[in-house]
């Protein structure tokens, strides 16, 4: 990475910004107010933006995009394609004018939509109200005459209406049920004036409560069939708005270039922001890949700008962006370095040194022929059917690449969903004696395979802490090397060679004496006194341990090995028992597929394991800071950049 510092004159603001979002390469700096002149540094201020109110057309338009999918019905399909755009037609104005009013005009009828839908809902609430009613001919705002008074109320349902009439009859009351369901019963209560308060007594008891309709006029029949017409306008109402929606999904494509657009824009003003300024000037600190200085150069000169890069400093490194630079093969492992964590600046890249063991690794763990096509077929599909973008192609190119291992293993172990096709062969001849050619067979190799697990063990291992020696010599920190790896290889080498005998003299397993001593020596150099023996014992603990429990994690290599050509075995063999070639296809594919999904799961997040822990912690330096440089970024639309 290269640090700028670049200074213009702030009515050339758009097109410094336009020219960088062309770039995608530079990374404006948020500002620390450490510039280089403290003396007019204070003068400058943050640069306004219109972030907030961009935020709030991206809200719009994907209300309005999410709008269009529901009520039109819009499916991409399992891979959605994108629609190739010049960059002159992406940061254009017409398409954006077109899809901002289709926006607006999508977001005022789902406004629309939700109001109607309300009025829906108290319009149901209040015909759900008048519906036990309707066969009261009589209005419902109709409270008695001079002398007499009408109360509609509700009882609890059950309540013995016969029994309230009985007791009414001495007075000058009469008491009628209208309707009831299995909550209530609703009634009217009709009498004189003068046995209100005693009619109104005696039904107490039974839970009456009395009912109004304010504001309600007529009978109860005349305001439902009100209601009904209300609601009919209201559905019409609704379908028109739905179905002007629906006709938007016409400007679908150019609402998506619409939000693809103001994603860049969004991006463009989180930068503005970073900018400074006194209104005359504008100044910033950024990054940009030492590769790009030639394009960035070219157009820093070309708009005039006062500018400046440099080296960072060893105490800038945490504040400088980290972009991992890979090839075709290593580039797949940025998904899992990315998961990780990002490698300290001017560290050590680890994809190029993982990328040969992971894939490895994968492939002897899954171990079939079929598996590994399975995988590279739907790599493929993906990778050609869906153009995806940089996070997901490094995920299907990891995938192609352990299917290849995968195959190429399965090949040697002789698996091919299992032994599908020996079994299938005797289900159709029990006489056939067909047997899957192999190098090795996770069942009779068993021994020979763990051996083999340990010994890539010890090579990964062995290789991390190459990298990690290759680092100190860099920094000068030979006697570090020396003490902390060579140590251990020597011990290491040292004790293979006596358990055979090898360079011992008089029964003095000479290397391995040697080893020890320089442990002695160098993992107790800073230490003093008494300390000089706990620090020894400490070193010995920790490498023994260490070391014999990394290696040993590698055993894991087999044993996924062993129990994925188990489980497909075990299918086959039950399917074989049936005596019928199609069920015996059938009970075995379905028995694979869960295998290779299990597997696929198992194999990964082991291989995971593998790297970040046994092989990470002999060099690895995390902590890195991602790269966001200012870009044009989408999801909907591929840009097709164009030479300035």
């Amino acid at each position: 990475m290269k640090k700028l510092r670049v200074m213009t004159m702030a009515s050339q603001r758009d097109e410094l910004l336009r020219g960088l979002l062309h770039l995608g390469c530079v990374e404006i700096s948020e500002p620390d107010g450490k510039l280089a002149d403290p003396a007019w540094a204070a003068l400058l201020k943050r640069e306004s933006s219109r972030l907030v109110s961009t935020r709030n057309e991206i809200a719009d338009v994907n209300t309005a995009l999410a709008a269009i999918k529901k009520y039109a019905q819009v499916k991409d399909g399992m891979f959605m394609q994108r629609q190739p755009v010049s960059e002159e037609e992406f940061l254009g104005r017409g398409a954006v004018e077109q899809a901002r009013t289709v926006s607006r005009r999508v977001g005022e009828l789902l406004q629309t939509i939700s109001r109607l839908q309300s009025e829906e809902s108290r319009l149901l609430a209040r015909q759900a109200s008048l519906a036990p009613w309707k066969a009261l001919d009589m209005p419902l705002d109709a409270e008695g005459t001079a002398h007499v008074v009408y109360r509609m109320g509700v009882c609890p349902a059950g309540t013995d209406t016969a029994a309230v009439k009985a007791e009414l009859r001495e007075l000058a009351a009469a008491f009628y049920e209208i309707s009831s369901d299995r909550q209530q019963s609703y009634c009217l209560l009709i009498c004189h004036k003068a046995d209100e308060a005693a009619a109104m007594e005696i039904l107490r008891p039974r839970n009456f409560s009395v009912v109004t309709f304010q504001g309600t006029e007529g009978t109860a029949a005349e305001n439902l069939d009100k209601l009904s017409r209300q609601l009919a306008e209201n559905h019409e109402a609704q379908e028109r708005a739905t179905q002007e929606i629906v006709q938007s999904a016409e400007a679908k494509d150019a609402l998506r270039l619409y939000a693809d657009r103001l994603n860049a824009d969004a991006d463009r003003e989180t930068n503005t922001e970073r900018l400074l300024t006194d209104g005359t000037i504008l100044f910033f600190e950024g990054w940009a890949p030492a590769d790009t200085m030639k394009q960035v150069s070219a157009f820093l000169d070309r708009l005039g700008c006062a500018w400046e890069s440099e080296d960072p400093t060893e105490e800038e490194y945490p504040q400088v962006p980290v972009k991992l630079k890979n090839n075709i093969f290593s580039r797949c492992m940025n998904v899992v370095t990315e998961m990780y964590s990002l490698p300290a600046y001017n560290s050590v890249d680890p994809n190029p040194l993982m990328a040969p063991f992971f894939i490895l690794f994968f492939g002897i763990m899954m171990a079939d022929m079929a598996y590994g096509i399975l995988m590279v077929l739907g790599a493929l599909f993906v990778l050609k059917k869906s153009k995806p973008r940089e996070g997901t192609r490094n995920f299907m190119e990891l995938v192609f690449w352990c299917g290849i291992s995968t195959f190429i293993v399965g090949a040697m172990t002789g698996g091919f969903f299992g032994d599908f096709i020996p079994q299938i062969l005797k289900v159709i001849n029990p006489n056939s004696t067909f047997e899957m050619p192999a190098l090795f067979t996770p069942l009779n190799d068993t021994v020979a395979i763990m051996l083999g697990s340990l010994v890539l063990g010890v090579i990964q291992v062995f290789t991390g802490m190459g990298v990690s020696v290759v680092k100190k010599f860099r920094r000068g920190q030979y006697i570090d090397a020396l003490f902390d790896e060579f140590t251990w290889w020597i011990i290491l080498g040292g004790t293979v060679l006596a358990i055979f005998g090898i360079g011992t003299v008089k029964g003095v397993p000479v290397v391995l004496v040697i080893g020890i001593l320089m442990l002695v020596f160098g993992g107790t150099r800073e230490a003093k006194g008494f300390g000089k023996v706990t620090k020894l014992v400490g070193l010995v603990y920790n490498g023994v341990t260490g070391y014999f429990s990394d290696i040993l994690s590698y055993v894991r290599l087999m044993a996924l090995m062993l129990s994925g050509s188990v489980i497909a075995q075990v299918f086959n063999t039950l399917a074989a028992t049936f005596g019928n070639v199609i069920l015996f296809i059938i009970i075995s594919m379905i028995g694979n597929a869960l295998n290779l999904a299990l597997n696929l799961l198992g194999c990964y997040v082991h291989d995971l394991r593998l790297q970040c822990l046994e092989f990470f912690n002999r060099f690895y330096e995390e902590g890195g800071k991602p790269y966001k440089p200012l870009a044009i970024q989408t999801k909907y639309v591929d840009v097709i950049k164009e030479e300035h």
